[in-house]
């Protein structure tokens, strides 16, 4: 089977409440996301940056939209042309100069090109700015607060939603009109819906003829070639359209290459002839065209450079990524450095590869600032696209080594979302988007799966639900209904409904599962009895504990004849079993299996490993049941910590670990503490579960209970 689904693992007795939220310290003025970097020789384009300032001086957020030449027709559509003429740049400048002014309290970069994005971007600032109710644990959650933070600071702020490609995403989720906040957002739509509600379009065209010039003087003047500015210059700027973006291309060229603009402007007369292979439709504002060739003049000098035949392939590949930035790690990774070789017919080692990127960005088409971390390389969307559509490079070869190389890179614990994970997240979106098919042949790519499962690990049901269900849809499109991914896939899904509480949904999925991997991979493969083991973990969870106990007898029984009874799978079996042996009050079944699972994990995994942690849990919770409550409040004061030291303090077992100590607290007759841990479990758990989640509905009741007898 090409891709294994994700097991739902031992599940600990005790309800399973969210944790307390814990207010951060928070440093002020706040950063989240990160803004590009300022272009050389960047234009301000006064006239525009005050059209701005006076809509903002109005009250009106801004949304900055691409100027159409083009007559107008009705209804909804996209502009062609990927932008190019520097909306995001100006943005960019107002965000950096609320940061350095200090002129807002928080500034937030937000890529606004999927609903994922949005509500990454608006989960990391609820996190940052401290949200009552934000904690990590549920991204989509998180989101809500900080919209709800947003509604009722007193801070000062500025958002940036840049790039919205379609105004429905934003539904429920646009900042609010407050006079102590401001919306600044960039988009290729022309949508109404965009102008409305307090916020002004502004249309962003390209240059003047005097600020290509302007542009063009700055931008040699500052490499230091100020001689490179002759008589062509006016020539050159009208011949590339004023297009921002083709122009920081043509420069880049002529500071390396050491040509004046006339030279220039030859070079691209002969060279236009490239852009005849474009489709007729594929640029009808005709920006991408100016784009196209600039490009391919800079790939030809930059294919010269050394190492000579690399970069025309590396930016094939780059241009499959996210544009918001990918980690420069990528560049030493042995599925770039293999694919380069492939197709250079010679061996590329990291240190080309990284070169390779470099000469990349020395033309000018691409973006490598270390600093940005896991965004550190950025690709213009234009370019991007001018750099697909204009390749004759296997698209395969590309998006494979793409997936293979974010595979690569992905850390092996990935429970909390870091800017790594969040990253490789965002750029597998991407690559899945415009890979389409070419990741589904002959499997689902393994990257697809693993992103998915990363949200699970994650506890971010709400994203992982979603996900999922893109992920079966698209596999039982491609693959059929009988094929091993598309099993996989919607065993996944089932998970997510599981970890969401909705048991219902769960078992409804896994019961056609289980049947499914029995008719294609056979009554004892694996995964068929991976999605036993999960569809037993399901019916637990909805109180079906003896369906659930024979299902995990011989789960037990399969694995162990199998794997042998040392081997991680059999360990969470047993763990499994326990915890169903505990809620049918076989205690001291359970307690016996704790133990072994206990000292198995501590001999397998280590002392500190987030499964023996878990299995300690585990037994805690058993002898709470047996009524030796010293014990459990003992290991679960050692679990608490251990979680927070190896798990984080946001992570969902961290949550569950405190929330059982309180009841044990309860039980030794602390009631007092008990009662407050779980006042802020409970009001935590609604504001990011909803009062209608099971386990809000079970912590709730346990409280009304202790305070009536209290």
């Amino acid at each position: 089977m090409a891709n294994t689904g994700i097991v739902h693992g031992d599940v600990r007795p005790e309800f399973h409440e969210h944790r307390h939220y814990h207010p951060v310290a928070v440093k002020w003025p706040a950063q989240v996301g990160q803004p590009p970097v300022l272009a050389s020789a960047f234009q301000l384009r006064e006239g525009v940056r005050a059209r701005i300032q006076e809509a903002r001086d109005h009250g009106a957020d801004v949304v900055l939209t691409q100027h159409d030449t083009r007559p107008t027709g009705t209804g909804t559509r996209v502009l062609a042309g990927e932008g190019g003429v520097g909306k995001s740049q100006l943005a960019a400048w107002f965000a950096h100069q609320a940061q350095v002014e200090r002129t807002a309290d928080l500034v937030a970069w937000v890529p606004a090109g999927s609903p994922e994005q949005i509500i990454i971007g608006y989960a990391r600032a609820a996190l940052r700015v401290g949200a009552p109710g934000a904690d990590g644990t549920d991204q989509a959650a998180d989101a809500a607060a900080f919209c709800e933070w947003l509604h009722t600071t007193d801070r000062t702020w500025l958002i940036v939603l840049d790039d919205i490609t379609d105004p429905a995403h934003l539904v429920g989720w646009w900042p609010p009109h407050r006079p102590t906040g401001w919306t600044l957002a960039t988009t290729r739509r022309r949508d109404a819906a965009l102008a409305t509600g307090g916020r002004q379009s502004i249309d962003i065209g390209v240059y003047s003829p005097t600020e290509s010039v302007e542009y063009l003087t700055d931008r040699l003047t500052e490499a230091g070639y100020p001689g490179l500015l002759d008589s062509g210059a006016g020539d050159l700027a009208a011949a590339v359209g004023h297009l921002p973006l083709a122009l920081s291309h043509a420069t880049a060229y002529m500071i390396d290459q050491a040509v004046g603009c006339v030279e220039y402007l030859a070079r691209y007369t002969a060279a236009a002839r490239v852009a005849e292979v474009m489709p007729a439709d594929s640029d009808p504002d005709d920006y991408g065209r100016p784009v196209t060739v600039t490009l391919l003049l800079a790939l030809d000098a930059a294919d010269r450079a050394n190492p000579a035949g690399l970069a025309r392939h590396a930016l094939a590949l780059a241009a499959v990524l996210n544009p918001d930035g990918h980690p420069d790690e990528l560049w030493k990774t042995s599925a770039v450095t293999g694919y380069l070789s492939d197709q250079a017919d010679r061996v590329v080692t990291a240190d080309q590869s990284y070169m390779a990127l470099r000469t990349l960005h020395r033309y000018g088409l691409l973006t490598h600032a270390p600093a940005d971390g896991p965004r550190a390389v950025r690709v213009h969307a234009l370019t991007a696209r001018a750099t697909r559509e204009a390749s004759t490079i296997d698209p395969t070869a590309v998006i494979r080594a793409a997936a293979d190389a974010l595979l690569q890179l992905w850390p092996e614990h990935d429970h909390a979302t870091t800017n790594l994970v969040d990253a490789l997240r965002t750029n597998t979106t991407t690559l899945a988007s415009l890979g389409g098919e070419l990741l589904w042949h002959p499997d689902g790519h393994p990257l697809l799966y693993h992103a998915g499962t990363s949200l699970l690990r994650s506890g971010l049901h709400t994203l992982a639900i979603g996900y999922w269900h893109r992920m079966f849809d698209d596999a039982l499109r491609v693959l059929g209904d009988r094929h091993s991914s598309t099993i996989t896939a919607h065993a996944n899904l089932a998970a997510a409904y599981w970890q969401a509480g909705r048991s219902g949904d769960a078992i409804t999925i896994l019961e056609k599962v289980v049947n499914d991997s029995v008719r294609v991979l056979g009554d004892q493969h694996p995964s068929t009895i991976a999605a036993r083991a999960n569809l037993a973990a399901s019916y637990r969870q909805a109180r079906r504990t003896e369906e659930a106990i024979t299902i995990e007898e011989k789960v037990v029984n399969d694995r162990m004849r199998m794997l042998g009874d040392q081997h991680p799978d059999t360990i969470t079996a047993l763990a499994n079993l326990a915890a169903s042996y505990w809620q049918a009050r076989r205690t001291g079944d359970a307690i016996t299996i704790l133990k072994k699972v206990v000292n198995d994990r501590k001999r397998v995994l280590g002392d500190q490993h987030p499964s023996t942690i878990t299995a300690r849990a585990s037994l805690a919770a058993a002898y709470a049941q047996a009524g030796r409550i010293g014990d459990a409040i003992t290991i679960l004061e050692k679990v608490v910590n251990d979680s927070v030291r190896v798990l984080g303090d946001q992570h969902p077992d961290t949550i569950t670990a405190r929330a059982n100590l309180a009841v044990s607290y309860r039980r030794a007759g602390r009631t007092e503490d008990a009662i407050t841990i779980l006042e802020k479990v409970v009001n935590d758990s609604v504001r990011v579960q909803g009062d209608e989640h099971p386990e809000t509905s079970a912590a709730v009741r346990v409280l009304n209970a202790w305070r009536a007898e209290a």
